[in-house]
């Protein structure tokens, strides 16, 4: 299974992912820069982590191609609720995944309901609004 695509930085919008330092990162802005004497347009991408929620930025010219992640919504059914993890089975092909919990997720998860989870590049990660 394909994990991530390859695009132009130019193709890229806000609320999009990109992989920056092998992470899959959700775009919360973009800037672009006029092109110089020399050079081509740059764009500034800043964005954050989706699993580590840490803020990474690149700054590159606009034609750079850079990789998108394949990131899935998916829905999950809670078979059990752990301390720090909820295993889910997946509603489509009922395989289990242990995904990682916050504290407040764990007041709105309920065993038997059905939640929503997002999976990129072999990690997960809860999905609730």
């Amino acid at each position: 299974m394909n994990m991530k695509e390859q695009v132009e930085i130019r193709t890229l919008k806000e609320g999009r992912y990109v992989i920056i330092d092998d992470e899959p990162c959700i775009i919360k802005s973009i800037s672009h820069s006029k092109p110089g004497k020399h050079g081509s347009a740059k764009a500034r991408i800043d964005a954050v982590g989706i699993f580590d929620s840490q803020k990474r930025s690149i700054v590159s010219p606009v034609t750079t191609k850079v990789y998108a992640p394949i990131v899935e919504r998916k829905s999950g059914q809670v078979l059990s609720i752990g301390q720090t993890t909820v295993q889910l089975m997946d509603l489509k092909d009922f395989s289990t995944v242990d995904v990682p919990i916050t504290e407040d997720d764990k007041g709105k998860l309920e065993e038997g309901k059905e939640v929503a989870y997002l999976s990129s590049m072999g990690k997960s990660k809860m999905d609730i609004r």
